[in-house]
């Protein structure tokens, strides 16, 4: 553990939790949700509206439900909560096998109520992915919170810090593979990486296995009306 802690402390890592408190909270997680603006993509619309995401920071949200899978025999619940609408996040979510994909969510807290009543599960039971403003009220209640750097923020950055509202600050920003910095950290955390990659690479039956089953969920869409979670076809 502390091996893993000076290799991302290294590299610009902020830990504002002590490892082994991360992991005794990681044990308890059955789901991993994140934004989309800011997480996957430097947050900059293209001409259409929407903003993209890396295969590597794919990779890293594949490996970390293998990983899960792994530690707790089970596949971990996922979902996309963003607060605008992204053609290119119903595209990842859809063939992600991603469980769920909020868009256009002004008030957060009120899509993660949503997907912890719909799928039987506790705030605290879930690990969140985030970087701005429209994050914290979902930062506050979570289980474990991984949060993307963005130097410019400084004072957000600081907030943050002051309010204990992250457990780790990645070094490298979203669009720039913080998705897969966090990805890897919470599979070294839980003990199981390099079993992870050497599966993947073997393409072992039991990797296969747990591609299977990933795979079985189909994704659910929604967004807010009025102030109320709505299904949506996410078009």
């Amino acid at each position: 553990m502390k091996n893993i802690e000076k290799l991302y402390a290294e590299i610009g890592g902020e830990f504002l939790t002590d490892l082994s408190t991360i992991k005794e909270k990681l044990s308890k997680i059955k789901a991993f949700i994140f934004d989309w603006d800011g997480v996957f993509n430097n947050a900059v619309k293209n001409e259409s509206g929407s903003s993209n995401f890396n295969e590597a920071d794919s990779m890293g949200t594949n490996l970390l439900r293998f990983s899960h899978s792994l530690s707790k025999n089970e596949t971990p619940l996922t979902a996309i909560i963003s607060g605008e609408k992204n053609s290119q996040s119903f595209f990842f979510t859809k063939r992600e096998h991603f469980n769920s994909c909020y868009f256009k969510i002004s008030n957060k807290i009120e899509a993660l109520n949503h997907f912890c009543t719909e799928n039987n599960i506790k705030p605290e039971e879930v690990c969140y992915f985030f970087d701005d403003v429209l994050d914290l009220s979902i930062a506050q209640i979570c289980g474990v919170r991984m949060m993307m750097n963005r130097n410019s923020g400084v004072l957000f950055k600081q907030y943050v810090k002051e309010n204990k509202l992250a457990d780790y600050i990645t070094a490298n920003d979203g669009g720039h593979y913080g998705v897969r910095e966090a990805c890897e950290l919470l599979m070294g955390i839980s003990g199981n990486f390099n079993e992870c990659i050497k599966m993947r690479t073997d393409y072992t039956e039991t990797y296969k296995t747990y591609l299977a089953k990933r795979n079985e969920p189909t994704t659910n869409y929604y967004t807010s009306i009025d102030g109320k979670i709505t299904v949506s076809k996410g078009e």
